[in-house]
Parts: C-alpha cells; structure tokens; sequence
C-alpha cells in the first residue's frame, strides 16, 4: 500500500497514526519531494470513482493564490491533471493506494471501511 502524504499536514499524521495503530503496512511518499506525476494521477482518479475536483487541495495557499476556485471549471481535465503533477502541494492528501482502493482524504470510518478494520 502507498501512503501519499505532507509529512507537517495534521491530517496526514492522523492518518498515518491511524495506519500505524492498526498495523497496517505501507510505504510513504512525500508528495512535496515526489510529486504525482499525470500518469499516476490519471489512474488514481479512474480507481477512485472520484470528480477530479476532489483531488485538489481546496484549502491550500496554492490552491488560493491560484484562485483555482474559478479556473478549474474552465479547465480541460488534461490542465486540470497537468495542474496538479506541476505542484505536489495542489494535490488533496494523505492519499492511500492500494491493490482495489484509492482513498483520497482521511475519512477514518471509510479508511476502516475499505482496509476491513
């Protein structure tokens, strides 16, 4: 399993708390250091039944400062997944990936849900 994170994002620590607490293995990704690139986006989006929306970090500064709120909607989705792989930080997180799953957010009752714990 990958876990996708901003290792000073609170979330990301409860979330990686979370994984720890349950034993559940994974390997961690720095999206800052290693951000996703448009291939691995574009996979993790189809698995996730997700709008492409919900991969980006709404609260972020980046997210602000780009005014995204506007653009995204004028965007193609191949600017949208370009978008994000320019900037690791644009991208909502923890993600965690795994064989079935592509869990996007931390959510501990559909985390629980989808790891069977």
């Amino acid at each position: 399993m990958q876990f996708i994170c901003y290792p000073k994002c609170t979330t990301c620590q409860k979330a990686k708390k979370w994984l720890e607490e349950n034993d559940i293995l994974f390997d961690e990704r720095h999206i800052k250091e290693n951000n996703p690139t448009v291939e691995e986006l574009r996979a993790w989006h189809k698995q996730s039944n997700l709008p492409l929306k919900k991969f980006f970090n709404t609260s972020g500064l980046q997210y602000k400062a780009l005014q995204l709120k506007d653009k995204l909607p004028t965007m193609s989705e191949n600017e949208q997944y370009e978008l994000l792989a320019s900037d690791g930080m644009l991208v909502k997180r923890p993600i965690l990936i795994g064989d079935d799953f592509v869990l996007v957010g931390f959510k501990e009752a559909d985390w629980a849900a989808a790891l069977g714990k």
